[in-house]
């Protein structure tokens, strides 16, 4: 499809080779899709490991507290992601919204986030992180409530501190469930589409357009899914890259 002037409404599509590549090239509109998706994805991929991890920690253990905790946390995973879109979309309302006034009170400015193009991308940044937040830390308590007791009390006994047994037992020890996560949380920020499209729809002036919202916006609005097939393989290669990356960053060995 992508090296041929495809349409939807006639069965012959006519060759063209790589010019929709050499289009998607010269685009300004992909490249700033690009952008806006690379700038997401490698600022909620991490902060949503670390927090994860941090969670984990905190409420790895078998207590009903602990339980209702992990509930909590995990509980926007399992929510629509276009309804909890719609959700902050009201709370962030300059008129209806209630962080708008909570947010004026201690002197930040009450103006729409989400029109704002400093703010509209942060603030869908914030929507991720927490929505998916859960995610991560539900793998991470079942890795360490899998981990032998053992280590942690082998390192303790050759005078390993709080900080050292953290560092040298249990980040190793999870780094086969870092490398799933971090794969996986990739995957999904690099392919996002329903919370944009639900809270800003690209905008202001493009600047939380991503790569599948331009896809979209190309293939079924424009009508040219010849290009969109286009951006559509580039963006399968830019996550297989990383993907590969990501593989070796977190290679173990049962050894390790």
């Amino acid at each position: 499809m992508s090296l041929h002037d495809w349409s939807f409404f006639s069965s012959h599509h006519r060759w063209v080779g790589l010019a929709n590549y050499d289009e998607l090239i010269h685009d300004p509109r992909f490249w700033n899709a690009l952008k806006n998706t690379a700038i997401y994805t490698g600022v909620v991929v991490p902060v949503q490991i670390a927090l994860g991890l941090a969670l984990a920690v905190a409420l790895h253990g078998s207590g009903r507290v602990n339980t209702l905790f992990r509930s909590i946390y995990f509980f926007p995973v399992i929510s629509a992601l276009a309804t909890m879109g719609i959700v902050w979309k009201f709370l962030l309302d300059p008129e209806i919204g209630i962080l708008p006034h909570v947010l004026g009170a201690f002197g930040f400015s009450s103006n729409n986030f989400l029109q704002s193009t400093t703010w509209a991308l942060p603030w869908v940044a914030v929507v991720g992180i927490w929505k998916n937040i859960g995610f991560p830390m539900v793998i991470f308590v079942a890795a360490l409530q899998d981990m032998p007791a053992s280590l942690l009390e082998a390192a303790a006994m050759d005078g390993a501190g709080s900080w050292t047994r953290f560092r040298r037992v249990t980040l190793p020890f999870l780094r086969p469930s870092m490398l799933f996560t971090s794969i996986i949380l990739t995957i999904g920020s690099m392919q996002l589409f329903d919370l944009v499209y639900v809270m800003t729809s690209g905008g202001p002036l493009f600047h939380t357009d991503t790569l599948v919202t331009y896809i979209y916006e190309v293939g079924f609005q424009d009508f040219t899914p010849g290009y969109a097939a286009a951006i559509s393989w580039v963006l399968f290669v830019i996550i297989l890259l990383l993907s590969v990356f990501q593989l070796r960053l977190f290679r173990y060995d049962e050894v390790d």
